[in-house]
């Protein structure tokens, strides 16, 4: 098994994130996420915690060593639900990929709270992620692994400069609107 953890400070209040969050996907940055649907939603804890289950789907190009496991497709689906707690004010989202978890399973937690040092103005991201190959020999499990490691480093290095454009975006939004 093997691990990926980030984590940043943004220069925006919790709330300004969270809603941001919504909106993140699809952007010009992170073009290999090229859908994301709405499965369910809906309040718990009486109002004070929306669930949100979403489908997301992803196209990008297969490695050849890795197209003789998976077969000549580009698209891939990963499962999040997220949990935006209003109490703790916390913003946590749980996904898995659907797509070949028989030869690589990504588990992937993300946690947005306010920074404890300045918590009504900066928010902070938490990013940890485990994959786990299901091929059976030593060596190609490794490099299946690595490889998702790799591709998921790439990603959210795109997810986190496509995610400070649609910030930057709301944040001209929010100045207009105080004006």
């Amino acid at each position: 098994m093997k691990s990926f953890q980030k984590s940043y400070e943004f220069d925006y209040p919790w709330e300004k994130v969270t809603t941001a969050n919504w909106m993140k996907y699809p952007n010009k940055i992170s073009t290999h996420v090229i859908a994301v649907d709405v499965l369910r939603r809906e309040l718990k804890e009486h109002g004070d915690v929306l669930l949100t289950e979403r489908l997301i789907t992803i196209r990008q190009n297969t490695p050849h060593w890795m197209s003789i496991l998976v077969g000549n497709t580009n698209l891939a689906y990963v499962r999040e639900v997220s949990t935006v707690d209003r109490r703790d004010r916390s913003l946590t989202m749980r996904s898995c990929n659907m797509t070949f978890p028989h030869i690589l399973k990504c588990y992937e937690t993300v946690r947005y709270v306010p920074h404890p040092k300045n918590p009504s103005n900066v928010t902070l991201f938490k990013q940890d992620a485990k994959f786990l190959s299901g091929v059976p020999t030593k060596t190609f499990s490794e490099k299946v692994e690595n490889w998702g490691v790799k591709r998921f480093s790439d990603n959210a290095v795109k997810g986190k400069v496509g995610f400070d454009s649609i910030l930057a975006m709301f944040n001209d939004i929010w100045k207009n609107a105080n004006e």
